[in-house]
């Protein structure tokens, strides 16, 4: 049976006009306390043999994550007749049907993943990704597909938001949503609930944000002004300095052509403890600490000066990421995502371009939107330089390599993870790095050109690296594909240093934290633990392994002072002392060990200021970028 699904795999007849979709969802909250969704699938006109499917991944988030696990109670029938339902794989069904009535299936889905993943439903939220909820119909994907959400007794105050196309909603937003295809379906998650909303207006484009768990000092207008100069600055990026009517003129005479979609969602579950993002084609699903959204000043209990919270700035970073790859993997995308395959992995070496130079730009976008300033802005790099740095993977595994092997190693991440991979995230964006100031060292272009050009070479489509290596060698002048070698196949350092010193940037080099100079990744929760044990450190030498709890230390040579109990590595800075050698005392699997670590000489972490204001200003906040009004 071939699984896999290809532009040309739907056969099915032509839809008359207004006539129903062909495919029928109808989601209901089935049970709040149980975490239970209740889904009624319709197919128009099954096939003889009709096979359902339910994807085993989300594009975006590149892992097995088996959705059918969640699935229970499927039942079939048409008009009266129950029909049975074959699985023949782990997310596959075979119902055999008779010709020219609709077929009637049935079956419910387990939610209780407070992710941006797949699906939640309890008494105050309800979230899901129709790659959890909605089978595949093999034949009928590139038919219309509608979803009717149902509002239930139980959560009929609610509100609903997606930006899936509404056919008939009420109010709240209750009622039925029409997609071209299954891939436009499942690219719509639906949020419900009674959570925070706003909206503004960037470049045209009507924009909506949603905040559910938003606590009494949420600050709603200030999230929204902020967001509305991320949209705006990165609409522009893509799009022109000048826009009227959703048409672009770019000074440079590159125009892009009309912004690629005519609303756009935010949804942010703010939660206890949690961080992330997936991006969709006009929407995106957040997740942040609720301490970091910003906080309205405080005028009861001893108000004190305002600032915002540390991690509001790693929140908006989070919604510039999420935002610019509506442009860059969402249209902009892999040659090998052209076509997404749902039954199991889809293999590209390019995550280094999609999501590093993403990551490139997302900050970078920051400090043009003018949130943050020069200083954040490199304190924010210094700190991927030095993460990059601190892997030893980084000498094992390419970012290429990297890219391919995410289903399995980034998403898949254990005590080895530091010694034997590299974040295709991180490294990436220092080569988007090296690539920008690169290419203005030698004058000819810069990567915010080169992403236009992209844009334009593959008409907001699916791209190769030859691609890129072609609109580098245009622009730049000269053929990069040396550079990208090195770079992105190879695991050599890449010259960082060298290239911020020649655009206005000064160089510091300081004491690494103790962590890292011992050549460890600890939890310090309950006592001290070892997690990672990173290659070739002196924890390694004296035989530390994952898992062990650090229970004390005592300097060789002070017996006077015996043996000290740790809680912290800060314990261990206080009870070490300038001792060369230590005694360490672990626990694993129950058992005392005692072992010999040898202190290293200071390891340097990499600090960043600005040096050149001219030469720094001319790199992030060159003359063409637009100044937004605070």
């Amino acid at each position: 049976m071939n699984t896999t699904r290809t532009k040309s795999a739907s056969k099915t007849p032509a839809r008359k006009p207004n006539a129903p979709p062909a495919v029928h969802y109808r989601v209901e909250a089935l049970n709040l306390h149980a975490h239970l969704f209740g889904v009624t699938l319709t197919v128009a006109a099954p096939a003889a043999q009709q096979v359902l499917r339910l994807p085993v991944w989300i594009p975006g988030s590149y892992l097995v994550r088996e959705f059918a696990k969640n699935l229970q109670n499927l039942r079939c029938q048409q008009g009266k007749k129950a029909l049975a339902a074959q699985q023949t794989d782990k997310a596959t069904w075979v119902v055999d049907c008779a010709p020219g009535q609709p077929l009637v299936v049935q079956y419910e889905v387990y939610a209780f993943d407070n992710s941006v993943r797949t699906a939640w439903l309890d008494a105050t939220r309800g979230f899901f990704n129709g790659t959890s909820l909605c089978l595949l119909v093999a034949g009928q994907y590139n038919q219309p597909h509608a979803l009717e959400l149902v509002a239930t007794d139980s959560i009929a105050h609610w509100s609903v938001v997606t930006g899936a196309s509404a056919q008939k909603v009420n109010k709240q937003g209750f009622g039925t949503y029409v997609c071209a295809d299954y891939d436009t379906l499942v690219d719509c998650p639906f949020e419900m609930g009674p959570f925070w909303s706003g909206n503004f207006v960037a470049c045209g484009i009507p924009h909506r944000f949603v905040v559910a768990g938003a606590p009494p000092s949420f600050d709603g207008d200030k999230l929204l002004a902020d967001t509305q100069a991320i949209c705006e600055t990165e609409i522009r990026f893509w799009h022109g300095d000048t826009i009227k009517n959703n048409s672009t003129v770019r000074k440079s005479g590159e125009g892009q052509g009309p912004i690629p979609f005519k609303e756009y969602v935010f949804m942010l579950n703010a939660v206890s403890d949690g961080y992330g993002g997936l991006e969709h084609r006009n929407s995106t699903a957040l997740i942040c600490k609720r301490a970091d959204l910003p906080r309205v000043p405080r005028t009861t209990l001893a108000p004190t000066t305002h600032k915002q919270p540390e991690g509001y700035t790693t929140l908006l970073g989070l919604i510039s990421h999420e935002y610019f790859h509506t442009w860059n993997v969402k249209r902009l995308r892999p040659a090998e995502l052209a076509t997404y395959d749902y039954t199991q992995e889809n293999y590209t070496e390019l995550l280094w371009f999609f999501e590093g130079f993403t990551s490139y730009y997302d900050d970078l976008l920051l400090r043009r939107a003018a949130l943050i300033d020069n200083a954040v802005y490199l304190n924010l790099i210094a700190k991927t330089i030095n993460g990059v740095a601190q892997a030893p993977g980084r000498k094992v595994q390419s970012v290429a390599q990297a890219s391919f092997d995410a289903w399995i190693k980034y998403y898949r991440q254990d005590e080895n993870t530091a010694n034997a991979t590299i974040s295709y995230y991180t490294k990436g964006s220092l080569v988007a790095l090296c690539l920008d100031l690169t290419l203005r060292t030698e004058g000819m272009t810069t990567l915010d050109a080169v992403m236009r050009a992209l844009w334009a070479r593959c008409q907001g489509g699916p791209m190769s690296e030859q691609d890129l290596l072609a609109v580098l060698a245009q622009l730049g002048g000269r053929s990069f594909a040396p550079d990208i070698a090195r770079w992105v196949h190879g695991t050599a350092d890449l010259p960082v240093d060298a290239l911020l010193e020649r655009h206005g940037v000064q160089i510091h080099h300081e004491p690494n934290q103790v962590a890292q100079q011992l050549g460890l990744r600890v939890r310090e929760t309950g006592g001290l633990f070892i997690q990672q044990v990173l290659r070739g450190g002196v924890a390694e030498k004296a035989g530390f392994a994952s898992g062990d709890e650090w229970i004390s230390v005592q300097p060789v040579g002070s017996d006077a002072h015996g043996a000290w109990r740790l809680q912290s590595l800060d314990d261990f800075t206080l009870c070490a002392g300038n001792a060369k050698v230590v005694n360490a005392i672990v626990s694993r699997d129950k058992r005392l060990q005692s072992l010999t670590l040898t202190l290293p000489k200071a390891s340097q972490a990499v600090r960043l200021t600005v040096k050149d204001v001219a030469l720094v200003d001319a790199w992030l906040v060159p003359k063409t970028a637009v100044t937004l009004p605070k």
